[in-house]
């Protein structure tokens, strides 16, 4: 690790492992901090100004920081190595392997809980404003109004499921930040108990992913058959379908599209990218017998976990396809939509089929500020305003969320 100060040499050789000494900025989308090369108070030198992308800070802090990555370009990122200067909000990190160099799993532990949930709002914030364009203009919702809000159950113990690496030795642990290097842990504390610890005790194929699972007793289950509860229903499980990793989302999500999709009895509802039917679950109490649900998802354990779990309800049919490409063909045309798409969200093309096919309402769920705000103006581009939007704190410590948005037809 070099010691140089950031302006005793050329800003175009590469900083890698350059020690710099900065005034942290505010919160960015991805888990970091920004700050400025030179805005530290001292005389300026070749780089000032350079924007650093900087993890374990907190905004206004004053931190040494040691260069990661640097392609040469405007920005380089960077790891808090000591706080000269600590934020009100800083707190001791509950796990040790959370800190430059170990797990990137977590983003925000060094802050208080709710701390961690003002810098996720900040940054949902500036992400609408910055992303939604015409639907900031529409919408019945100011978006700075909005905040990410507390799930049951606290920061630590929720996750209920992992996903684990495998290193070459066939030792299990968490990826590093940005890398493929596998961090081998002794244990997580964002897991209940102490259930992972047996899982990190074994040895498994060098180079597999290993799902894990953590069943109501407390049992860590590996590629193992486990159940999912919401929405007053039970669903069995096979091996790596998916279900929320926070025990409480699923009835929380399920309590937002009973509360905005209001589907008419009899009606039609769609469920995009649908998994087992959760949230067409609760779509199928509003239709009643009478109504049609159509579920789209393209995993084919979902579709047949979904059709066995919801087979006392005749109106709800699965679609196995991408809900992007069904879009089109499904018939007949719905009064309301539900969507909960991956990380990257809609897109263009997906949002202008949709709008196409005319729903009153679209109740829209997504993992990702950027995309929302994306989605959010396709949506305002096709004559939808956004009626209502809330946002949770799904993920303690890590710097994702979950937000869900009402668009109703002009």
């Amino acid at each position: 690790m070099s010691g140089r100060r950031p302006d005793a040499a050329d800003p175009q050789s590469g900083w890698t492992d350059r020690m710099l000494e900065l005034v942290v900025g505010p919160v960015a989308h991805g888990g970091h901090c920004v700050a400025r090369a030179g805005d530290d108070g001292r005389p300026a030198g070749p780089g000032a100004g350079r924007v650093v992308f900087v993890r374990h800070a907190l905004p206004g802090e004053r931190v040494h920081a040691v260069v990661t990555e640097d392609g040469g370009g405007g920005f380089c990122r960077a790891d808090t190595v000591t706080v000269l200067e600590p934020s009100p909000d800083r707190v001791e990190p509950p796990c040790v392997w959370a800190g430059p160099g170990g797990c990137g799993g977590c983003d925000f532990q060094h802050a208080t809980p709710s701390a961690q949930r003002d810098l996720k709002t900040a940054v949902l914030r500036e992400q609408l404003e910055r992303l939604a364009g015409k639907a900031a203009e529409l919408s019945r919702v100011p978006f700075g109004d909005v905040v990410v809000e507390e799930l049951p159950g606290g920061p630590l113990g929720w996750r209920t499921r992992v996903r684990l690496a495998v290193d070459d030795a066939g030792v299990p642990g968490l990826r590093a930040h940005r890398s493929h290097d596998v961090c081998e842990i002794a244990d997580c504390p964002l897991v209940p108990g102490d259930a992972l610890e047996p899982v990190l005790a074994q040895r498994f194929r060098p180079g597999a992913d290993v799902d894990v699972a953590v069943t109501g007793d407390g049992v860590a289950r590996v590629d193992a058959p486990t159940t999912g509860h919401a929405a007053g229903r039970t669903w069995d499980l096979s091996p790596g379908t998916f279900w929320q990793v926070h025990p409480a989302l699923g009835d929380t999500l399920a309590g937002v599209v009973a509360d905005w999709a209001d589907a008419p009895a009899c009606g039609v509802a769609w469920d995009l990218y649908g998994g087992v039917g959760l949230l067409g679950s609760v779509l199928a109490r509003q239709v009643g017998p009478g109504g049609r649900v159509l579920v789209v998802e393209s995993s084919p354990s979902a579709v047949s976990d979904g059709r066995a779990a919801l087979a006392d309800l005749p109106q709800v049919e699965f679609v196995q396809g991408r809900a992007e490409r069904e879009i089109a063909r499904l018939r007949p045309d719905p009064d309301v939509v539900v969507t909960d798409p991956p990380r990257t969200g809609l897109g263009r093309a997906a949002v202008r089929d949709l709008a196409a096919r005319a729903p009153h309402r679209v109740v829209h769920v997504a993992c990702d500020p950027a995309a929302l705000g994306r989605d959010l103006g396709l949506f305002a581009e096709h004559g939808y305003r956004v009626g209502a939007l809330r946002a949770f704190d799904a993920f303690p410590m890590t710097h994702h969320m979950e937000a869900a948005a009402l668009l109703e037809r002009a």
